[in-house]
């Protein structure tokens, strides 16, 4: 499947989130990311989060689409890490 995810947490697990999102996703903003995810890395990712999380003053949300042809993407600006670069 295909994911965005975005979060807002505090700034002292801004860090930790951003470098446990990196893993799973392709960062492309700040505290946004996507990409292609399986169900069971998508389950992990979140149980994972929730030992950064504060639920009470934290959140992330995440868009579901079963492939990226699905969404329309426009960027105005700098892309910060397109998607068809190789490393």
């Amino acid at each position: 499947m295909y994911v965005i995810l975005v979060y807002d947490v505090k700034q002292k697990r801004v860090g930790r989130m951003l470098k446990l999102c990196r893993r799973y996703l392709n960062w492309i903003q700040n505290s946004v990311f996507e990409g292609d995810i399986t169900e069971v890395k998508l389950k992990e990712l979140l149980a994972k989060t929730g030992t950064i999380l504060d639920e009470d003053e934290d959140s992330v949300l995440i868009f579901k689409s079963r492939t990226p042809e699905w969404l329309e993407k426009q960027v105005w600006g700098h892309e910060r890490s397109p998607l068809d670069t190789f490393l």
